[in-house]
């Protein structure tokens, strides 16, 4: 195998084990303060033990895995310090980023979440996961919408901060208020208006902030 094709496949790989462990740690699955103990991962995955440290390198680097005292990586545990911080650099990002994906999101993705919203708003008492699953959608489409990669990463590590805080937890805002909230951000994206996506998105953040605190 030439060495192109082997990087290939290790890089494959790698990126295999690394979507296992972090819908692992996402889900609490892999609880916070879990030593990783890559001989039993590796075998779980179904794969050696270097793509697999290739995948734990990278989610140390994204904050997800931490070194305990003995020097052994663990799953972090978030802390509701952690939770606000990643709101406030959500606040600083993303209404700049709605404003961007004011002016470029497309019909079919406005039309798809004008559905979803609407199926949600139909409904006495939706679902836990679907309101999660909408809102994941909404504001994904708003980070890649709106034309900057590096705004869309660090979006995407930030609400992982936010996932992650809720399933350790169990503490959750009441994502059905979200509603008005959505319904508002997803008028000014439908308008076209930068100025009214960006107010909308700040105003939205705003109430997570003021509902996670009041079930704390």
């Amino acid at each position: 195998m030439s060495d192109h094709l082997q990087n290939e496949e290790t890089g494959s790989l790698s990126e295999q084990a690394y979507r296992h462990i972090l819908s692992g740690i996402l889900s609490a699955r892999l609880a916070a303060g879990t030593p990783i103990q890559e001989r039993r991962l590796a075998a779980e995955i179904g794969l050696s033990r270097s793509p697999l440290r290739d995948a734990l390198g990278r989610l140390a680097g994204e904050g997800l895995l931490v070194r305990g005292n003995t020097g052994a990586l663990t799953i972090r545990a978030i802390s509701l310090s952690d939770y606000l911080q990643s709101l406030d650099m959500r606040t600083l990002v993303e209404p700049s980023a709605a404003a961007l994906a004011a002016r470029a999101i497309g019909e079919d993705d406005l039309q798809r979440l004008d559905a979803g919203l609407s199926s949600l708003e139909a409904e006495a008492d939706p679902s836990r996961e679907a309101l999660a699953a909408f809102d994941d959608d909404l504001h994904g489409t708003i980070a890649s919408r709106s034309g900057n990669p590096f705004m869309e990463r660090v979006l995407s590590e930030m609400r992982r901060y936010t996932t992650l805080y809720e399933s350790q937890t169990g503490r959750r805002p009441l994502r059905n208020a979200d509603g008005p909230e959505h319904r508002n951000l997803l008028t000014a994206l439908t308008s076209r208006n930068s100025e009214d996506a960006a107010e909308a998105m700040r105003h939205h953040l705003e109430g997570i902030r003021r509902r996670i605190l009041e079930r704390f």
